[in-house]
């Protein structure tokens, strides 16, 4: 099963990743002023990671591959590392459709 940590950055924003049950990172927030509005966003991951439509597929200028999820509003909740293959990032969106949805959360904060 994928976890959700919530650490805190060196600026005192909070900021979530998802890492998989193999302990890989696939998913990094946005940070948040609070700790209640970084929990909010990960409900919202779990709410949003299972529907195809709320990720949109991306590749960098150095042409690597990577993926954003969207909440509803269209706001991003979370960036996915880079991948060196648009297969590989197709892998880290179904790695977050099963992880996210039944992730436990662990605050390192």
């Amino acid at each position: 099963m994928g976890k959700f940590v919530i650490t805190k950055r060196t600026n005192g924003e909070y900021q979530f990743n998802l890492k998989a049950s193999n302990g890989q990172l696939i998913l990094t927030s946005e940070g948040y002023s609070t700790k209640s509005g970084c929990q909010n966003g990960i409900q919202s991951v779990k709410n949003h990671a299972p529907y195809d439509s709320y990720y949109d597929r991306k590749t960098s200028t150095n042409g690597k591959y990577y993926f954003t999820l969207k909440a509803s509003n269209g706001q991003v909740i979370g960036v996915s590392e880079m991948y060196e293959s648009s297969s590989g990032r197709d892998s880290g969106i179904e790695s977050v459709k099963s992880n996210a949805p039944t992730a436990s959360t662990e605050d390192l904060t």
